[in-house]
């Protein structure tokens, strides 16, 4: 399984394909992927903040209807334990989006340097 963080959907979104690594278009296209419930509270927010033009609604709507990009659903409770053991970020989304890759056992499409360095199933 493949998940993506929120920069990835956001470029997906936008048709801006060419911000992608050659290794993260290659396994988006070849491997199941989702995104964390995480993703879409952080589009919200940066909605809401005026950093991204559109709802995470909308986004999301396209990231399954264009990408087959779904939700992960893993238990909650499992993912805010799992965050309580990364100490390497103070970013609560960075943390529980990683939190979620590890538990699901998923390798996360990331262009984050630090999720990168100090998550060891983390590509771009």
């Amino acid at each position: 399984m493949v998940q993506i963080d929120t920069c990835v959907a956001i470029w997906l979104y936008e048709g801006k394909k060419e911000k992608l690594s050659p290794p993260a278009i290659e396994i988006i296209e070849n491997q199941p992927c989702q995104f964390s419930p995480m993703v879409r509270l952080e589009l919200q927010y940066m909605f809401e903040i005026g950093r991204n033009d559109s709802d995470a609604a909308t986004v999301l709507d396209i990231m399954l209807s264009q990408f087959g990009i779904d939700e992960a659903h893993t238990d909650f409770s499992l993912v805010v334990q799992a965050a309580t053991t990364i100490n390497w970020t103070r970013d609560p989304f960075d943390r529980l989006i990683a939190a979620q890759s590890i538990c699901d056992n998923a390798v996360l499409v990331t262009k984050d340097r630090t999720i990168r360095q100090h998550c060891p199933n983390a590509l771009w």
